[in-house]
């Protein structure tokens, strides 16, 4: 059973734990996540009713993210502020592969995410997990068989998966990584390179609270659909070099309008210096690995690192001047990362470039935490509510 309690607010350097058109948003806060019993939720079987009467920091809560490359687990139970890892599940199953030429889910990637999602269900009724939600990203947003391929999980598994819009994305990254923003106050970006999309997020932090939101984007450029929507990679030094510059292309000028309402919203309100960067994803993570020279994987080194940004880039131009067989020798990446990490390093690039900053953090947590944390704010809040009418009842004030 891991722990998972976020670092210290002053610790974030230190060894902590391991897509759509522009569109933006009024300054707002975070708001309170919908009611998790509500529309596209599962109704509760008879296991989770049980496990309702069980107390607060005994129950377990779960979030299924199915992105447009890896279908995601995670299953907690509170701890104070925190929440403790009791299960976790991963697995590449790259539902999104080949939709860019096509618009639709291929019956492969299909059953590919159909057999993950069959093992989260087997775990959720394992874990007696009281409270669950399981959501669904770009992949099945762009997909005209999405729709479809939803029904058919909730008949072939149990799971009711929620098509969240890009907004909901980016709200549910942010949630569940700010903790590991640099120390301070004032403006950071927070960014999650998916596998279909780039949801970014313009905020500014504040002391004991969560972030208030000022603008965000999403872009439908991911690791996958940037990888399929580019020439196939060329096996001469100079193709490649002029298919990754494509690749930052493409990128810069779909964040343009967006870059420009932040620089002005940036200069009009004199925060221009000293914004933060914080990437969550695959992309953000590997590199670290590599950064850390690492043999494998460790999330206990990665998830809460900041690394100096010369750093990142220098290691984005190499892997993007390898040849497909040096990537794919090189620790922390193998065959199912190779072909895809070239377009996360494109991303990535634009992004430093168009807002620079002298060091990136490093989260290897996102929307999962995110659900986790509104739905236990949710399940406690609702806890502390009966517990008031039981004593109220009880004529105890």
């Amino acid at each position: 059973m891991a722990d998972y309690s976020p670092p210290p607010r002053g610790d974030k350097g230190q060894n902590a734990d391991r897509q759509g058109s522009a569109t933006s948003c009024d300054s707002t806060a975070i708001p309170p996540p919908q009611d998790p019993g509500g529309p596209g939720r599962p109704e509760p079987a008879a296991w989770q009713q049980a496990q309702r009467s069980a107390p607060f920091h005994r129950q377990a809560f779960a979030a299924i993210d199915l992105g447009t490359n890896n279908c995601r687990l995670l299953i907690a139970r509170p701890q104070g502020e925190n929440f403790v890892v009791v299960d976790a599940f991963s697995r590449v199953v790259r539902l999104g592969e080949g939709l860019a030429q096509t618009g639709r889910l291929s019956d492969l990637a299909m059953d590919r995410a159909l057999g993950a999602l069959q093992i989260c269900a087997d775990k959720l009724k394992r874990r007696n997990v009281h409270l669950a939600r399981s959501v669904a990203t770009e992949a099945c947003r762009r997909a005209e068989n999405g729709a479809d391929f939803i029904a058919r999980v909730r008949e072939q598994t149990g799971i009711m998966l929620d098509i969240i819009s890009a907004k909901e994305e980016a709200r549910l990254a942010v949630l569940g990584c700010h903790l590991l923003l640099e120390s301070g106050e004032g403006p950071a970006m927070v960014f999650d390179i998916g596998g279909g999309s780039t949801e970014l997020v313009l905020v500014e932090t504040r002391p004991d609270d969560t972030p208030l939101i000022h603008d965000w984007q999403s872009v439908p450029w991911g690791v996958v659909s940037l990888t399929e929507s580019c020439p196939a990679e060329p096996d001469d030094a100079v193709g490649r070099a002029a298919r990754y510059e494509q690749m930052k292309t493409l990128v810069r000028d779909s964040l343009a309008p967006f870059a420009t309402r932040a620089r002005d919203w940036l200069e009009q309100s004199g925060k221009a210096d000293g914004l933060r960067l914080l990437g969550t994803s695959g992309t953000v993570t590997t590199l670290a690995s590599l950064h850390l020279e690492l043999p494998q994987y460790d999330r206990s080194l990665v998830d809460g690192l900041i690394v100096e940004t010369p750093s990142m880039l220098g290691l984005c131009q190499s892997l993007a001047r390898m040849t497909p067989a040096e990537r794919r020798a090189q620790p922390c990446i193998g065959r199912e990362r190779s072909d895809l990490v070239v377009a996360g390093c494109a991303i990535l690039e634009a992004i430093i470039e168009l807002w620079p900053a002298q060091q990136l953090g490093v989260a290897d947590r996102g929307i999962r935490e995110g659900i986790l944390r509104g739905l236990m704010a949710s399940g406690g809040a609702g806890d502390r509510a009966r517990a008031a009418l039981r004593r109220m009842k009880r004529g105890e004030g």
